[in-house]
């Protein structure tokens, strides 16, 4: 059983659903995963989302990844990919780890490529995610992997392939 734990500050509409965005997103992206199985089993998975501002990105980034700059999107793995083998239904919660997104980046990259903020934050949502369950792209055939992983979980959404372009 999926929990979301979301929080957003004042910078993100309030009037959208973020909770149930960040649930169907990070669904989304475990089933598309190598462990689909953790969306299904009776014990707690938690995934926290912090929908915040560009500075606190930032100073994240620069704190964890020595890169002081703000990013669209940060993960902080709770887990190792290979503990999720060995997941069953009974044992305490798994905390899967935090997904951070900034709005000003996220914002500026959905106007730039003419689509939805909901649908960018989704897929940030879904790579974040992935990131969590161990999936990376410091080489050409895991950026492929997990490129291939993200849209098929955002088709599951029913949003359109944002590497298309890039082909």
């Amino acid at each position: 059983m999926l929990d979301i734990a979301i929080e957003a500050d004042s910078e993100w509409d309030s009037s959208t659903g973020w909770e149930a965005l960040a649930r169907r997103a990070a669904e989304a992206a475990i089933a598309e995963s190598a462990f689909p199985q953790l969306s299904q089993v009776d014990r707690p998975v938690e995934l926290s989302v912090r929908l915040t501002s560009d500075p606190e990105v930032q100073a994240l980034n620069a704190k964890w990844r020595g890169r002081d700059k703000p990013t669209n999107v940060l993960s902080f793995p709770q887990m190792e990919a290979e503990d999720f083998e060995q997941v069953g239904s009974d044992g305490p919660e798994l905390m899967l780890g935090d997904v951070v997104l900034a709005h000003g980046v996220c914002s500026r990259e959905a106007d730039e490529k003419a689509i939805a903020v909901t649908d960018h934050a989704s897929h940030l949502i879904v790579h974040g995610t992935l990131h969590l369950l161990g999936y990376d792209h410091h080489d050409d055939a895991q950026a492929d992997d997990m490129e291939a992983r993200e849209v098929r979980a955002l088709a599951r959404l029913g949003i359109a392939d944002p590497y298309e372009g890039d082909r």
